[in-house]
């Protein structure tokens, strides 16, 4: 296969949000690295760290101008210095810098095939919001069958995947969402679903748990939020795995910790999961695997759109106007 010098790519040029995203046709097709493969980029997955990376509150993210995106699926084009797998022509899943394009270089440790009879489209979140989704639940949330598990954003990637996987582990799920996205949220399994933007939601959460509040919570909304997650978790068992900020930051004070919200809080983010504890992540795709093959992570089709509607897609994200996992067609 003749790979071209220069490809189409969705560039980020300044970090005023994804409205300064912009196609450009001659950016440099990238070499595979030791360990690394190429790919030709079939869809690339939309995830609210792109929405984060480009409003510059991503911690350590990239500075303009750069290539966007980090999710990819493709084939296999070339293999980088060390690399014997996977081989040319192989569908591959995920993670590398600067997706939204025809071409990007992945960590051929981390190039995951594409499960059999699943389409590329389909294979996108496997390796971003399905293991963030078990990781929160079980190593970290600690979720045991017959305890209560609440969850933000149940609507979009990453809180379907939790709904269904919180549903399959035995918990009794009680997500939030605005209410043009309930159907699709209760259509997971869901037990109860609330008014994401109720201005009482932890009168809501105890109020379905009897006065005592979730087990669990997964808390990805940030903003004035957080309090609100804070208050709904039971009281000293009760768990806060936080792996999101989408309304913006929020403090708690040790103070709070002692007299108000005797709870434990969890901080998650997946690539320090990977970096720092990879017998933890390890064990969470082999887990993920078991899951595809007894069929309870079953495909699903993602929203596409087109490469150069990439910044449209991208505001909608941070809009919170779309369910589902999003994507992008180079």
């Amino acid at each position: 296969m003749r790979i071209p010098a220069t490809m189409r790519a969705l560039q980020q040029t300044s970090l005023l949000g994804p409205r300064d995203a912009r196609l450009i046709t001659d950016a440099p097709v990238p070499h595979p690295g030791w360990g690394e493969v190429l790919v030709r980029v079939t869809v690339a997955g939309v995830n609210f760290a792109d929405v984060s990376k480009a409003c510059g509150v991503f911690r350590g993210g990239p500075r303009p101008p750069y290539v966007a995106g980090f999710e990819a699926a493709g084939e296999v084009v070339a293999l980088g210095e060390a690399v014997t797998g996977p081989a040319p022509g192989t569908l591959v899943v995920g993670v590398g810098d600067g997706a939204f394009a025809e071409y990007v270089v992945l960590p051929s440790a981390g190039a995951m095939p594409v499960p059999a009879g699943w389409t590329a489209e389909q294979a996108l979140g496997l390796v971003v919001n399905w293991p963030t989704a078990l990781a929160a639940l079980r190593p970290l949330g600690g979720l045991a069958a017959g305890q209560t598990v609440l969850i933000h954003a149940a609507a979009g990637a990453t809180g379907q995947a939790t709904v269904v996987l919180a549903k399959h582990y035995g918990a009794t799920v009680v997500a939030t969402a605005s209410p043009g996205k309930h159907e699709t949220v209760r259509a997971l399994g869901a037990d109860h679903v609330l008014d994401s933007r109720d201005g009482d939601l932890a009168a809501g959460v105890r109020r379905l748990t009897g006065g005592t509040g979730a087990d669990l919570v997964l808390e990805s909304a940030g903003g004035a939020t957080f309090a609100a997650s804070l208050a709904a978790a039971k009281r000293v068992t009760g768990r806060v795995v936080v792996y999101g900020m989408a309304g913006g930051e929020a403090a708690i004070t040790n103070w709070q910790l002692v007299y108000e919200h005797q709870v434990h809080l969890v901080g998650l983010n997946l690539g320090v999961l990977m970096q720092a504890a990879p017998e933890i992540f390890g064990e969470v795709l082999r887990e993920l695997s078991a899951l595809v093959s007894a069929g309870v992570l079953a495909p699903a089709q993602p929203t596409v759109y087109e490469l150069a509607d990439g910044p449209k897609a991208l505001a909608e994200l941070a809009a919170r106007a779309t369910v589902g996992k999003l994507a992008l067609r180079p």
